[in-house]
């Protein structure tokens, strides 16, 4: 069993969106690892990252994302940072990755304020370029297929991405 595509890339490229429009195109189910770990925890991933520290959630994350490659067949988002993990990544070797790449500026608008992000406290553009030029490297790495999402509507995304994996 494996998931029929895997979606990378940085908060506000529209992961969890675009896998729900997919699941429903293909009549598949959709996984967020992140709603995973907040329905296991208990609680937001923010109150995780607040309590226990960041080291615990990738720690999660890391289960989490073996677990769902190992057992989920629809689509599949995965959290911003479960790439930064080498084991996950190795991982993702055997699976079809798209990678949707998002701008600063699309990025900044998507995520508002912040709200909830742990990794955006204080100066949100600032925080989200650090991640964005810190990341993208390790989501080409990683990816079968690099999708742009700047200026676009999820839906314009997911038939993009529906045409790549026919």
């Amino acid at each position: 069993m494996s998931p029929r595509v895997v979606l990378v890339g940085p908060m506000g490229a529209g992961k969890t969106t675009v896998a729900t429009l997919l699941g429903e195109a293909w009549g598949l189910p959709v996984r967020d690892t992140d709603a995973d770990i907040e329905a296991a925890e208990g609680r937001s991933i923010s109150d995780i990252f607040v309590d226990d520290g960041e080291e615990h959630f990738r720690a999660l994350e890391v289960a989490a994302v073996a677990e769902a490659l190992g057992s989920h067949d629809g689509v599949l988002a995965l959290g911003g940072g479960a790439v930064l993990d080498e084991g996950t990544r190795t991982l993702l070797a055997d699976h079809r990755v798209v990678f949707l790449r998002v701008g600063l500026s699309d990025a900044v608008k998507r995520v508002g304020l912040g709200v909830g992000r742990p990794l955006l406290l204080g100066n949100v553009r600032g925080r989200i370029k650090a991640l964005l030029d810190e990341r993208t490297p390790v989501y080409e790495s990683v990816a079968t297929h690099v999708v742009e999402t700047d200026g676009r509507t999820p839906e314009d995304v997911a038939h993009e991405v529906e045409g790549l994996l026919r």
